[in-house]
């Protein structure tokens, strides 16, 4: 019996291997390659903060800008990436994106003016597109598409999302002791090569596309009727407003937190550690949340915390509690939502409809800090 399983397998998979088999490989390498690139092109930028206003002389405001250039220029990428992975798979995608980023960081370690600064936040915004997680949930998808695969699809998502929950509590702490031992220059070329060492040999090396011998994608024009409907459906904007006010309100307390601790007087790693804590509340979320989606409609919890957090106000430290709780109230959603996308059609309607997402997603970013953050208790002028 069990080896007749073991040959059909294989069979109900499109010609796949068996989710137990090489995707679970990817899984492991994807979770590391996911929390090191948050960790260091993203949640890094909250340390290097007040030290790169200071060097380059230039307000919190104007430095902040060069982040927001980035996410909306990612936002922007998604479409293009999203018909590049439906094409030929992450694994070329993805290891040009980890070399792109290694060295946009290594570039930003030598900046010497804002128009630099922007300049390279460009090409992060660009590898950003790449290799992070709409990039990574699509390898996956891919990997164990169809409805065969449903449970392993769902657990392989929340298996990445687990491990990459950790990378603000990793390099939020790793990265202000870099900054307080070298130098903000110094430690983005030691956080450079790690990105570099790490993500380059595993996306090449790893990173595979799962092969397809006796069916064909969804034609073009399917893909195509299939982004129409879901844009002219009410649930698919409910859910771009969803995930722009939460983006933005991630986005506030991501680049503000440190900003604001270190203005209460707290020391610049201490603070980078208290913030880093927001990943174990954002892992402690998703875990809790997945397992209260076998009892409760995801719509339900979400809108259950997120009414929780409006309605109790509390001082800066709760407020930044609460934001780890709202976090992972809507990260859960997107997650199931990538899982469910994994049961229908392939191809570029799953990333044509992501893309117009992950806009809508950057458009609540960085931008809106200054208005945000005053009505969230933080100081209105940070320099």
């Amino acid at each position: 019996m069990s080896s007749t399983a073991g040959t059909a397998a294989p069979k109900t998979g499109g010609g796949r291997q068996p989710r137990s088999g090489h995707g679970w490989w990817m899984v492991a390498a994807l979770a590391v390659t996911q929390t090191i690139g948050y960790g260091v092109l993203y949640y890094a930028f909250s340390v290097f903060l007040t030290p790169m206003a200071r060097d380059l002389h230039a307000s919190g405001a104007q430095i902040a800008a060069a982040l927001t250039g980035s996410i909306l220029i990612a936002a922007l990428c998604a479409p293009l990436v999203g018909r590049r992975l439906d094409a030929h798979g992450g694994r070329g995608l993805m290891t040009a994106g980890s070399v792109l980023g290694t060295g946009a960081v290594l570039a930003w370690s030598r900046v010497d003016s804002l128009p630099q600064l922007y300049a390279v936040f460009t090409v992060i915004g660009i590898a950003c597109s790449m290799v992070l997680y709409e990039s990574a949930f699509a390898v996956i998808v891919s990997w164990f598409d169809g409805p065969v695969h449903g449970r392993g699809r769902a657990n392989a998502l929340l298996a990445l999302t687990v491990v990459a929950g950790f990378a603000s509590s990793i390099f939020l702490p790793l990265t202000g002791l870099l900054v307080d031992s070298y130098g903000w220059r110094h430690a983005l070329v030691v956080l450079a090569l790690t990105y570099g060492v790490a993500a380059i040999p595993l996306h090449a090396l790893v990173v595979r596309r799962p092969a397809r011998t006796d069916r064909r994608g969804a034609t073009t024009e399917e893909r195509a009727g299939i982004v129409r409907a879901a844009t002219r459906r009410r649930p698919f904007w409910l859910l771009v407003i969803a995930f722009t006010a939460n983006g933005g309100a991630a986005a506030v307390m991501a680049v503000l937190l440190i900003t604001y601790l270190i203005h209460l007087g707290h020391s610049p790693v201490l603070a980078a550690t208290l913030a880093g804590l927001l990943g174990v509340l954002s892992v402690t979320g998703r875990l809790l949340t997945t397992g209260l989606q076998r009892r409760m409609p995801a719509a339900l919890i979400a809108g259950t915390r997120i009414r929780h957090r409006l309605h109790h106000p509390a001082a800066p430290a709760g407020r930044a509690v609460r934001h780890g709780r709202l976090r992972l109230a809507v990260g859960p959603r997107r997650r199931l939502l990538r899982h469910r996308q994994g049961a229908g059609p392939a191809g570029r309607g799953r990333a044509r409809a992501s893309g117009r997402i992950r806009v809508g997603h950057g458009s609540g970013g960085p931008r809106l800090r200054g208005r945000r953050g005053r009505a969230a208790g933080l100081p209105s002028r940070i320099t």
